[in-house]
């Protein structure tokens, strides 16, 4: 077939280890035969961040902002271990993290059902979006360790010179401390598409966070995000048939599993990081769950939910056979392409991404998957494929549905 042609480019975000190795077997089996690829190449690789001092991310999160649509691959988060590994000239901060602070906004985690992947509480019955705010908490937080006795405070100087001051803890010896900050106006973006997301499914919205215990910082989330739906979407969600409520987040987790799905269930970064894992181990796999990050300027950005599979990189580098699970990598490609052709008026694009994400569901149910999955399919018979096979499966419907 000729291929799809592109107007304008999308950001690509080449990452680490087992991510970036299945990246390129994506990109040479399931989009280059078929796309006239138009993309922005960044390396993300730990390595290329050293070397630049970490300025590709922020170059490449600018670029999410010009074009409009990117595409991640999973990347390393560095911790002592890590920099001792690869020899780094610091311990960098999270790249996502970064990113996200750059774009703002609010990241969507959704779970990717598929028959034969049942979810581990059976009265799930439908997708739970995870909506999580992109920006603050302890990904952009300043840290100490206190060595010894002394007086650890918080203080803010206004612009007048005049303080506020109050004093975290009388240390008797040594500890640590941990400064966290968040802006209203990035908060309003995030209630704002959140509300807008779940008009948009016509799902009901949960906000949880715990304001009895953060009393100041918690609470203004959970003031800000009642003072848009009164003033902004109250009639709007009436209208659709659906609701909103704020609970206290371990309410909000025991009401989780006993619900049915079919809801979007808003939280702060961290929350909702340590959640969308929870939900998407629950819905089968952290290798089936998508993610995409939208910004308030209209800027997407896809990814895998998942991390750099480091472990099977390992084997991979020892020439052993790995039976890696690519469907949330391919899934951020369909969804940075659909996105783009939605956005460039390119019907051929966006149906090609769907007619991809489709040959990947069906690969799954005829019975042919990963190891990950052969686990716990409940269909009759599986095929454990590796991690190239697996790829080529999905190809092969690819071309039966492009005929």
């Amino acid at each position: 077939m000729e291929k799809i042609q592109m107007t304008t480019p999308l950001v690509e975000m080449d990452g680490d280890e087992m991510t970036r190795v299945i990246w390129k077997m994506i990109k040479d089996e399931l989009i280059l035969p078929y796309v006239d690829l138009k993309s922005e190449y960044y390396d993300l690789g730990l390595k290329h961040r050293d070397e630049t001092d970490d300025q590709v991310t922020a170059d490449a999160a600018n670029a999410n902002l010009k074009y409009g649509v990117s595409v991640k691959c999973a990347t390393i988060t560095p911790n002592p271990a890590r920099v001792e590994e690869y020899k780094l000239k610091e311990m960098y901060k999270s790249p996502n993290g970064t990113i996200r602070a750059i774009l703002d906004g609010t990241v969507f985690r959704t779970p990717i059902l598929v028959r034969g992947i049942d979810p581990c509480v059976k009265n799930w019955k439908k997708p739970i979006t995870i909506a999580r705010h992109a920006y603050g908490d302890v990904y952009r937080n300043a840290e100490i360790r206190v060595p010894g006795a002394g007086k650890a405070e918080i203080v803010f100087t206004a612009e007048d010179g005049t303080k506020i001051q109050e004093t975290i803890f009388d240390f008797k010896g040594p500890g640590i401390i941990q400064g966290i900050h968040n802006l209203d106006s990035s908060i309003e973006s995030f209630a704002r598409s959140c509300f807008t997301y779940a008009l948009a499914l016509k799902e009901d919205l949960w906000f949880a966070t715990k304001d009895t215990i953060s009393k100041t910082y918690d609470r203004d989330f959970k003031e800000i995000f009642e003072k848009i739906y009164e003033e902004e979407f109250t009639d709007k969600f009436k209208e659709a048939g659906i609701t909103y409520f704020y609970t206290l987040i371990d309410d909000a987790v025991a009401r989780i599993m006993k619900c049915e799905g079919g809801i979007v269930w808003a939280l702060k970064n961290y929350d909702g990081d340590v959640l969308s894992d929870m939900l998407s181990s629950a819905f089968g796999s952290l290798a089936m769950m998508t993610s995409v990050l939208v910004s308030p300027s209209g800027a997407f950005e896809f990814e895998a939910a998942h991390g750099t599979v480091q472990k099977h990189y390992y084997k991979y580098l020892k020439g052993e056979q790995t039976s890696t699970n690519s469907v949330a990598t391919i899934f951020a490609w369909t969804g940075a392409l659909k996105k783009r052709g939605d956005l460039d008026g390119n019907p051929e694009l966006s149906d090609f991404a769907m007619k991809l994400e489709k040959a990947v569901t069906d690969t799954i149910e005829s019975g042919q998957m990963t190891g990950d999955l052969t686990l716990i399919s409940t269909l009759p018979r599986t095929v454990k494929l590796s991690t190239l096979d697996f790829i080529k499966a999905v190809r092969v419907n690819l071309d039966a549905s492009l005929k």
